[in-house]
Formats: C-alpha cells, sequence, structure tokens
C-alpha cells in the first residue's frame, strides 16, 4: 500500500489554515474525523494532514476496530482504506450505509486500484466520495472539507425535525389521555408500512407522521382541545384547522416532503366526509390512510374523557364496520389486522 506523496518535512508548507486555538474550540464544533488503514505510515501521516486542518482525528487499523469506535462515538466523516486484513473497507461501507443510525455518516474509500469495476463497487457500497492512492493533501483537504459541509446542512436539518418533533409530542403531553399515543403511533404505521412492503423513505415518512400528524394543534387553544367531543361549530371550525397549520409549519423543510401529505390529509374519510379537503378514496394519498388506520386503532385502545377503552376484538370490530360504512380504507384494515395477528402469532 502506497503512503501519501507529501512528505512531513514538506507538511507546514502545503498546509495553509493555521490550528484551531483551545478557545476556538470550544464555541465551535470540532469535526471528528475517522481514518481506517492498516498501512501505519499512511494511517499517521494523514493524522497530521488533518490535525492541521484544526480536525480531531481518530485513527484506526482495521474495520472491527472502526465498529468498535463508531459505536462508541458517531464521527462526522469517515475515510478508509479498501483492501485491510479482515473486512474490506467496500464491507464496512455497505454495513455502515445500512444502518439508519450510521448511513448519513459521510465515508470516502482510500484506493490505489484504478480499475472501473473497483470504483463501481464503491459506489455500490455506498460511498459517498473517493481518493486515489497516492494522496495529495490538497485533494484531501478539498474533500473532506466539502463533505464535512454537507454533514453540518444535514444535521442542521435533523436538528429541525428534531424540534418540530419535540413540539408535536408538547402538544400531546397537553392532554394527559394521549400521553405515549405519537410513539405507538409511529411504530404501528411504520410497522404496517414494512408489512405492506413499502420503501424504507415511506416508512420513515410514517414514522415521523406519527410525531408530527396533528403539531397544528399547538394552534388550537386548550379550552377547545381538551373540551372532548361537544365542541360549537365555532369551536370544530377552529379545530379542522390544524392539519393546514401543521403542514405550513413543516413545509420549509425538503426532508420532510413524504410528510406533508400525513400531516393535511390523516383526518380525511373515503367517503368525503373527512377533512380539510374532503377527498375520496384513493383521492387521500397512500400515507395518510396507513397512518390513519393506526391512529383509529390506538384511539379506540385508549381511555379518553368522553369513552371508555376498548378491547382488541371490539376496536377490530368498530374499525371493520367503519370501514365498510366508508370511513376509513377496507383494505388497510384488513391488512392491519392481519399483521397484528401474524405479531401474535
Amino acid at each position: 500500500m502506497s503512503p501519501p506523496t507529501t512528505s512531513r518535512a514538506s507538511l507546514s508548507a502545503l498546509t495553509h489554515a493555521a490550528p484551531v486555538t483551545a478557545e476556538a474550540s470550544a464555541l465551535r464544533h470540532v469535526p471528528r474525523v475517522l481514518v481506517v488503514d492498516d498501512n501505519p505510515d499512511t494511517m499517521s501521516l494523514m493524522q497530521e494532514l488533518l490535525e492541521t486542518q484544526g480536525y480531531n482525528v481518530v485513527t484506526v487499523a482495521d474495520a472491527a476496530q472502526a465498529e468498535i469506535e463508531i459505536r462508541r462515538e458517531f464521527p462526522d466523516l469517515i475515510l478508509s482504506d479498501v483492501i485491510m486484513p479482515g473486512k474490506s473497507g467496500y464491507e464496512l461501507c455497505r454495513e455502515l450505509k445500512a444502518d439508519p443510525a450510521t448511513r448519513l455518516i459521510p465515508f470516502v474509500l482510500i484506493t490505489g486500484l484504478a480499475d472501473r469495476e473497483d470504483k463501481l463497487r464503491g459506489i455500490e457500497a455506498g460511498a459517498d466520495d473517493f481518493l486515489n492512492k497516492p494522496i495529495f493533501s490538497e485533494e484531501l483537504f478539498a474533500r473532506v472539507n466539502s463533505l464535512l459541509r454537507l454533514k453540518e446542512f444535514t444535521d442542521e436539518l435533523e436538528n429541525a425535525e428534531s424540534v418540530l418533533c419535540t413540539l408535536g409530542l408538547s402538544v400531546e403531553s397537553r392532554d394527559p389521555y394521549t400521553e405515549g399515543h405519537c410513539e405507538r403511533l409511529a411504530e404501528s404505521a411504520a410497522n404496517l408500512g414494512r408489512h405492506l412492503g413499502l420503501d424504507e423513505a415511506s416508512i420513515v415518512a410514517l414514522r415521523r407522521g406519527g410525531y408530527l400528524h396533528d403539531l397544528g394543534k399547538i394552534a388550537v387553544p386548550d379550552e377547545i382541545l381538551k373540551k372532548g367531543s361537544n365542541l360549537t361549530q365555532e369551536e370544530w371550525a377552529v379545530m379542522k384547522l390544524h392539519p393546514i397549520t401543521g403542514e405550513n409549519i413543516c413545509r420549509p423543510l425538503k426532508s420532510l416532503r413524504l410528510v406533508l401529505p400525513i400531516i393535511r390529509n390523516h383526518h380525511e374519510h373515503s367517503d368525503g366526509s373527512g377533512y380539510p379537503d374532503g377527498l375520496r378514496k384513493n383521492e387521500i394519498p397512500l400515507l395518510p390512510r396507513i397512518l390513519q388506520v393506526a391512529d383509529v386503532y390506538d384511539a379506540l385502545r385508549t381511555a379518553r374523557p368522553y369513552k371508555p377503552a376498548l378491547s382488541h376484538e371490539q376496536a377490530a370490530l368498530t374499525m371493520q364496520g367503519e370501514a365498510q360504512s366508508g370511513l376509513w380504507d377496507e383494505d388497510l384494515v384488513k391488512e392491519f389486522f392481519s399483521m397484528l395477528l401474524q405479531r401474535v402469532a
């Protein structure tokens, strides 16, 4: 394995950014870069190069040690050799990209292999970028800086989503009778999505929709939200605005694109009697129809001020009757109870 062409003597001449001071480090997050390479010279030199740019660099010699280090603390970027003892860089990349917890960590494959097939293998494994040996410091810095900026933007989006989900939970906390509803709904809707064979993006949207579907109720006064089912016509008009309010709150985040129809349309009915748009049957997008089935089941199984909790059997009979009368998607109701039966078995 060829080491980088940059020599230690020329290190300072090739790096233009001054090291980050202790005071500056305390004021901002210092990116954590994990270097995985079994060549000690390559590993040591890359560490020195990257540390001159102010990064917190951790080095390990193989994929097994990398996995331990990643479990200990997620890095902001991974630079990995391809050919190593044990698990290859391709395999490590593929496994990390398949795990929802680590799939957004930028992964760069470093290789002396130049064949087109080798790069295709890296792309198929999910690599975000490639560095060819011999490594030039300017190229290393440019690629690392670019990917870390992208990671920073991704983290900001995730933080924004976390804030919105927290707001969704705060809405739930205003009503003691709905405690745990969002978490149960997120899990149940995602499970139904998997049962139906939906893609991962749709399943993620269903999980997020579980937390965000009633976010718009943050604008509904307590005297209406906690009143129960005996709302006046004026109060009901206020309540029926919450799907649109929630959609408007989440609309700026493009990462929530698939969640917006869930938020807006989860109170639509197959017979057109729902709100806010009065959609009928397949006019209602699939994801809201899935979530509302899980939502209705959880509501029936939970005690509220105006009703007792139903048993599983009572909830099933109620939902099947309501589906036949035109409220819910009959096929999805059948699939939902089929899924629950399989889980019990």
